[in-house]
């Protein structure tokens, strides 16, 4: 059950009651940040990467995963950052087995994001974002100690885009991995093969497909 808080700007002084919002978790349970009504709400002046996040645990499975800081909007035009209790102390127990991938329909390019986003998460990895460095084609994601280049295109990705993947990872001392809408080019398949690097088709449910024996690793294994 979501919680209520009372919040009081500290821009205006208004009084304001906030419920916490609920997210699914890979389980299919509902996840609620659990707030903090002993602290005071933060007004948000610029915007980062980090402070927009807040790890949760799931109650069902103890899944720790990170969903947007809850936050309320005041009348008088402030922003406010509710606080959350307990993250730190949250319980970390990975669930045995992993829960079912639970995808989302791809109907658009930001959809084909959107689900390979998913996957990371569920295969284990935290901190998914955009990447800092934009691919040649497609759409480039990062997470810790890793990159992720996400085709959305109808053009089979080609033995350059793995190449250019691999060697943003070497770059950055972190792994890759490749989602590709259309498959692979024979050379290209074979390219990833010899570097590693695990190539991965998304199917329209929002499902990624290994195509190759690195791909088949890292489904089994996660991050």
């Amino acid at each position: 059950m979501s919680e209520t808080v009372p919040v009081r700007c500290p821009a205006c002084r208004r009084e304001h009651v906030f419920t916490a919002p609920s997210y699914p978790c890979a389980c299919g349970a509902p996840v609620t940040p659990s707030l903090d009504g002993r602290s005071a709400p933060t007004p948000v002046a610029h915007r980062a990467w980090d402070e927009d996040w807040v790890t949760v645990s799931c109650g069902s499975c103890g899944r720790r995963d990170q969903w947007p800081q809850p936050e309320l909007g005041c009348p008088c035009g402030a922003v406010l950052r509710v606080p959350v209790a307990g993250t730190e102390s949250a319980p970390t127990p990975a669930p045995e087995p992993r829960p079912p991938f639970q995808p989302v329909p791809i109907r658009t390019a930001r959809d084909a994001v959107t689900a390979a986003a998913l996957y990371l998460r569920w295969l284990g990895y935290r901190d998914i974002r955009r990447a800092d460095q934009r691919p040649p084609s497609g759409i480039g994601l990062a997470a810790r100690g890793l990159v992720a280049q996400v085709d959305p295109t109808v053009r089979p990705a080609s033995l350059r885009d793995v190449e250019c993947l691999w060697l943003t990872a070497m770059t950055e001392d972190s792994g890759c991995v490749y989602f590709s809408l259309a498959g692979y080019a024979e050379d290209a398949r074979d390219r990833a093969d010899a570097l590693r690097v695990p190539l991965f088709v998304l199917d329209l449910t929002g499902t990624p497909q290994p195509v190759n024996s690195p791909a088949d690793e890292l489904h089994a294994a996660g991050e």
